[in-house]
């Protein structure tokens, strides 16, 4: 699944217009690697997004092309 469309469901950012703004301007890391809202994310790796002067720091544990709200949570895991 493309970047931008599981940072969408997983609810990590709310739309995907955002969650291409934030790819596009470099905010956004798989495993390390600065990544494009087209970057291909599959369960285990690490993505980084940064908010401001916060970092938010996620393990993919499963990729959905649709889920519920409550569900959502359990596409990732918060790593320290």
């Amino acid at each position: 699944m493309r970047l931008d469309k599981y940072l969408k469901v997983s609810r990590l950012i709310k739309r995907r217009t955002i969650a291409n703004e934030a790819c596009d301007t470099g905010r956004v890391m798989i495993n390390d690697k600065v990544a494009k809202a087209g970057t291909e994310v599959k369960a285990g790796d690490i993505i980084t997004i940064a908010f401001g002067n916060k970092e938010v720091k996620v393990e993919v544990l499963d990729v959905q092309e649709t889920v519920k709200k409550d569900e959502a949570k359990e596409l990732f895991r918060y790593i320290g």
